[in-house]
């Protein structure tokens, strides 16, 4: 594993909007100057030794998550997660029923000195897919097209969805995001999948969730059409779908009307994960000590709100590292995580997104920082296998 600089290709900024990436504030370098959200300026290069090791973690990682989920729920330990106490019947009953899946990001601590260590599973609404997709793949294809990439994510993704179409009560599946999303990615997220779901068969109407309608009379979600909701994915975080009485008909409309991602993936997408993960797998290779509510034994640690986002409430507690961010986020509690800061190259810390589809390790993003968090002043940088 390398940081290698390049030259971006000429016209590169009317290449990647062609190709839909039209959102992107900048990110920050390392003297805190802007950058571009894209930056193909540099890359990342990887062995396929490599490649194949993070393959197997993920899936290993997977695997281990599905294990948690049936262990909270066998043990009924829905106060960790601060979830309203209504939603724990639902949530076990989506489990167990097997409500469908289709895709999530794990984001890791790498080096390729040790194992891939989790830093928290965006199991409920990742984002930064179209990138790793399709960008970064056109970028290999035009200046390195001898080369390998960790990505069939694409291919995956139309597989997926049509593993899952017989599961889902309708073959018209509607696409929401929330319009509040004043950058655009939720939007441009949810158009590329509802790209991958049409490919896959489905009839697909796109709305945002603010104008998703609910017919009283029929009891049922409808669209702006009136036409009934039956089979819906939502680019929109579960724990603020159960915030309000929204949440609620949405939860007594399952499963006549299934939503994508499931209900149980609260629970996933829960920072308090990584610690019930660290009670079952202690000292696993690919986990870091987490525990809840406080730090225990650990005298270096990052505090996390269990339903943070984009690096927000995080407080960092090591020698000479301390910092902190602010936001709206830690009402519902903390998890702490013991620290293990991102490696540096050329003064830039990558963290990298390692997407899973369906129960298949698929692909590979990387986002980089200067700093020790993770936040929504990254950059998106391509990266490649070579193969001569």
């Amino acid at each position: 594993m390398r940081r290698v600089r390049g030259t971006p290709r000429p016209g590169w900024q009317q290449i990647i909007e062609n190709q839909g990436l039209v959102y992107g504030s900048p990110g920050r370098d390392s003297s805190g100057l802007p950058r571009p959200y894209w930056d193909e300026s540099v890359h990342y290069e990887f062995a396929m030794d490599e490649i194949l090791a993070l393959e197997a973690d993920v899936e290993l990682l997977h695997s281990m998550c599905l294990n948690a989920v049936e262990h909270v729920i066998l043990t009924e330990r829905f106060a960790d997660f601060g979830l309203p106490d209504w939603s724990w019947g639902p949530i076990a009953e989506s489990w167990r029923r097997g409500d469908p899946y289709v895709y999530g990001r794990f984001d890791l601590r790498y080096d390729a000195r040790k194992p891939a260590k989790l830093l928290e599973y965006n199991a409920d609404t990742p984002t930064s897919l179209l990138e790793a997709a399709i960008v970064q793949w056109h970028w290999l294809t035009d200046v390195f097209p001898g080369s390998d990439q960790w990505n069939s994510l694409h291919e995956k993704l139309v597989e997926r969805w049509t593993e899952v179409r017989a599961t889902l009560p309708s073959p018209q599946l509607h696409f929401t995001w929330s319009g509040a999303d004043a950058t655009g990615e939720d939007n441009v997220t949810t158009a590329y999948l509802q790209e991958t779901a049409a490919e896959a068969g489905f009839d697909t109407v796109a709305l945002p969730i603010e104008e998703v309608g609910f017919d009283t009379e029929l009891a049922r979600f409808v669209d702006l059409a009136e036409a009934p909701m039956e089979s819906v994915f939502k680019l929109y975080p579960w724990e603020w779908v159960l915030d309000d009485e929204f949440g609620k008909r949405v939860v007594e409309s399952l499963p006549a009307t299934m939503w994508v991602e499931p209900l149980w993936k609260t629970l996933l997408s829960n920072k308090a994960i990584l610690a019930v993960l660290w009670e079952m797998y202690p000292g696993h290779p690919n986990l870091l000590p987490a525990y809840l509510d406080q730090p225990n034994e650990l005298t270096e640690y990052i505090r996390k709100p269990k339903l943070g986002r984009e690096g927000a409430n995080m407080t960092i507690v090591g020698a000479g590292m301390e910092t902190a961010t602010g936001g709206v986020y830690g009402a519902e509690g903390f998890v702490y995580q013991l620290l293990d800061p991102l490696p540096v190259f050329d003064d830039m810390r990558p963290v990298l997104g390692a997407w899973l589809v369906g129960d298949t390790a698929a692909g590979l993003g990387i986002r980089e920082t200067a700093g020790l968090i993770t936040d929504d002043g990254a950059a998106f940088v391509p990266h490649r296998i070579p193969t001569e």
